[in-house]
């Protein structure tokens, strides 16, 4: 059966190149959206995870810079199966085997971690593109966790938000099993390569990902530094996780 689900993952594969080669530069920023959540929907659907979205309490905020937990490389086609968004990403996921050239192509912004020179040139992308219109979005945790923890959120990229002067909007996500618990198989930390986690996941099957929408944060006169401590006190209160005092020793 695992063979099964592999050979559909690898068919699903090809469809997603060939709609980046040959169909995106023939379409529009909707037809491409369009395209990018009917395609997140349908991989998400052959790794038997099914997705929720809870808007009670807050709704899809148009301009909004989208701040989520990191979990597994499934948060972006989460995320993009509700609404697709421009993600900024560590620049090792542009060297996966095809999944790599597919979020290139599907608008990734790839940044190199630690390097404050990326850091600034991404900050003037980013701005820019908030301003044409796109959706931007990023994990300010830098790296995934474990479920039921959270990780100090970088506040570098929440200026972007002050200075295109739209709010952040954070998500929260979490990946449940038939018993309503964190399920493990998502979780990609550590070593764990790509393909490993990937077959994780299409053996557990039956995977709950259960996206949050949250009340958007408004940056008028606020510091970065405290968007990234609200962004992430709002995350860890949806989420049930307590947090400790946080010092993010990367930041002045």
């Amino acid at each position: 059966m695992i063979v099964y689900h592999l050979l559909r993952v690898c068919i699903h594969l090809c469809v997603g190149l060939f709609s980046c080669a040959v169909v995106f530069p023939c379409t529009d920023a909707s037809g491409r959206d369009w395209r990018i959540r009917r395609w997140s929907q349908q991989l998400l659907k052959i790794c038997g995870v099914r997705v929720e979205v809870n808007q009670r309490d807050a709704t899809l905020v148009p301009g909004a810079v989208v701040v989520a937990n990191h979990i597994s490389w499934l948060d972006i086609f989460v995320i993009n199966a509700m609404q697709p968004c421009r993600f900024v990403a560590k620049s090792d996921i542009r060297d996966w085997p095809v999944v790599g050239w597919l979020c290139d192509k599907a608008g990734t912004i790839f940044i190199a971690r630690g390097n404050r020179r990326d850091v600034s040139r991404i900050f003037k992308g980013l701005v820019a593109s908030i301003h044409a219109g796109e959706r931007v979005a990023f994990f300010p945790e830098g790296t995934t966790a474990a479920q039921g923890t959270l990780l100090p959120f970088h506040a570098n990229l929440f200026e972007a938000a002050i200075d295109a002067e739209v709010p952040i909007q954070p998500y929260a996500l979490r990946y449940l099993d038939a018993a309503g618990r964190h399920h493990s198989a998502v979780e990609f930390i550590g070593d764990m390569s790509f393909a490993q986690s990937m077959i994780a996941i299409l053996k557990a099957r039956n995977i709950s990902a259960h996206l949050k929408l949250l009340p958007s944060i408004d940056v008028n006169g606020a510091h970065r530094r405290a968007l990234a401590a609200d962004a992430r006190q709002a995350v860890a209160q949806a989420l049930g996780v307590t947090l400790m005092p946080e010092v993010d020793p990367s930041q002045p």
